[in-house]
């Protein structure tokens, strides 16, 4: 890589970071479109694995507390996991565009469904029911994409959780899809020299800017950060049709 790419992978993770930092998710949406653009699909995935990986842990350490409000946690998990390993297995052996497309349209309906029925939520029921494949699909984005943020917002955004419940619920899954993908690509010899710079570089402005994005998600009401999840939402989508169209 290049020292403008390097400089680029620091710009992008700082930008990422902070927002993930805050509302628990935005990394991968933001660094991995960016990145692809100047160093391709694959090596902007392994890039961002393992800062992503040490800021999903940092997130749910910090929101563990909080535990005790969130739903179907341990079954999410647990098949985030599985969804994984096989989504890393698959990385860039199959036709992304169909599975972007997919979540594209996924997240969008979402939103709208949001903005025409506003306290919309999910009932336990129907939660317990669904959790296992919404976990293992997660889990199989996140690993063959990179990308899981469309699906774990749109399923825990309809839980209505609190904002330090949501932030644990949605970086426990990243963190067990982050590792499974992150086990499979150290396996397969993904990691170059090149590559373990920008990741070393990566994860330095991923905690620089951890101690800005708690104090921001602390002084953000509830209504704000319910807000800005959903905004986020509408980026990420309109970012998975660009990144399959673009």
């Amino acid at each position: 890589m290049s020292e403008l790419d390097l400089l680029i992978v620091v710009l992008v993770s700082l930008v990422g970071s902070l927002v993930k930092s805050v509302t628990g998710m935005g990394y991968p949406l933001i660094a991995v479109p960016a990145l692809t653009l100047v160093v391709g699909i694959e090596a902007a995935v392994v890039v961002i694995a393992i800062p992503n990986a040490v800021l999903n842990a940092w997130l749910v350490y910090d929101a563990w507390p909080d535990r005790d409000e969130t739903r179907d946690l341990p079954v999410l998990v647990a098949t985030a996991l599985a969804g994984g390993v096989i989504g890393a297995l698959v990385l860039v052996r199959a036709p992304e565009r169909p599975l972007l497309v997919f979540l594209a349209a996924t997240v969008l309906f979402y939103v709208v469904q949001r903005f025409r029925q506003p306290e919309l939520a999910l009932a336990p029921t129907t939660t317990k029911r669904w959790a296992p494949l919404v976990g293992g699909v997660a889990g199989f984005c996140h690993g063959a994409v990179g990308v899981s943020g469309p699906v774990v917002a749109v399923w825990f955004h309809g839980y209505r959780l609190s904002k330090n419940a949501y932030v644990l619920s949605v970086a426990a899954l990243f963190l067990m899809g982050g590792l499974a993908q992150l086990g499979v690509l150290l396996g397969a010899g993904s990691f170059s020299g090149d590559r373990w710079l920008a990741t070393g570089l990566a994860l330095i402005a991923t905690l620089a800017v951890i101690p800005l994005g708690k104090r921001l998600r602390s002084r953000l009401s509830a209504t704000t950060f319910e807000r800005t999840i959903v905004w986020l939402l509408v980026g990420s989508g309109l970012s998975l049709l660009w990144r399959a169209f673009g």
